[in-house]
């Protein structure tokens, strides 16, 4: 059996950088910790630290120990919060993962119905799709949000289901946007400086292909991987830009923006993905439910 008290000490002599540091943050003495960190390797039949100038550095073996060990004491650090948050009955947490590229105001529509719930305690985290998934699969979260489905991999143990196929509209400043530009849509995309998502968005191919075959070239005057960003920066009068129908409602909150056209052709996908055990948090269910009515 692995002893997990030796894991710990191994696991804060390596965030120390060092025996010496991680005695005087344990109050131990050097040579008990050293001790224990020896019968860690002596289990795992691995040297795991090797010296390094004043201190010490992960062998490969250690690397992934260091890994593991990560993981297990992120969680095991969030086990009294949960606990206390579980038996007080006050708090519902929702932690979703937001896949780089996917269009923020459709997530913020998308978690929309649950944002009423009382006592929400709603965590959200940007990043990389492989990233999330792996978050997704240690139970860091209960929702990811992507705009692609999960791969087939029965070792992560994840499932998927599309929730949105939204077609894509125009807004601009009122500056930009007026009736004859309305009546020139798509063509006026030509005239106009535009906003796009950046290559992260898989929802720039889609625009791409879409400008080629509506024989377009815009004068692209800005890329964000954030569109709420880029939507602030077309209120601000930088140039017009494309949201999904979902979430052109939050678009309302930035004033002086008009609807400009609709190019359904282009739809923004967003999928759901969740763990098993995600499949039965009463939160994601509502966000799921809400959706397919």
């Amino acid at each position: 059996m692995l002893n997990f008290r030796h894991l710990h000490y191994f696991w804060v002599v390596t965030k120390e950088g060092g025996f010496a540091r991680a005695a005087e943050r344990l109050d131990m003495a050097v040579q008990t910790i050293s001790a224990q960190v020896r019968e860690l390797e002596k289990v795992l039949g691995h040297q795991l630290l090797k010296p390094s100038g004043r201190g010490v550095a992960l062998t490969e073996a250690g690397k992934v120990a260091f890994a593991r060990a990560e993981e297990i004491f992120h969680l095991g650090q969030c086990i009294p919060d949960e606990v206390r948050e579980a038996a007080s009955g006050k708090v519902a947490r929702l932690a979703v993962g937001l896949s780089d590229g996917i269009s923020k105001l459709a997530a913020h529509a998308l978690l929309k119905p649950v944002l009423s719930t009382p006592n929400l305690r709603l965590v959200c985290h940007e990043g990389e799709f492989e990233q999330l998934l792996g978050e997704l699969a240690l139970h860091h979260l209960d929702l990811v949000l992507a705009s692609q489905a999960v791969p087939r991999n029965p070792n992560l143990r994840l499932t998927s289901e599309r929730l949105v196929d939204s077609p894509v509209e125009w807004y601009g400043p009122a500056r930009l946007v007026g009736k004859a530009e309305r009546d020139r849509f798509p063509q006026c995309l030509n005239d106009l400086p535009v906003l796009l998502p950046t290559g992260h968005s898989a929802l720039r191919p889609t625009l791409d292909h879409w400008f080629e075959a509506q024989g377009l070239r815009p004068r692209i005057v800005g890329e964000f991987e954030d569109s709420g960003l880029l939507a602030v920066f077309a209120a601000r009068g930088l140039g017009v830009f494309p949201v999904s129908r979902l979430g052109a409602d939050d678009v309302g909150l930035m004033r002086g923006l008009r609807l400009l056209g609709s190019s359904d052709a282009v739809k923004e996908e967003i999928h759901a993905i969740r763990s098993r055990r995600g499949q039965h948090h009463p939160l994601v269910l509502q966000v799921i439910a809400a959706e397919r009515r």
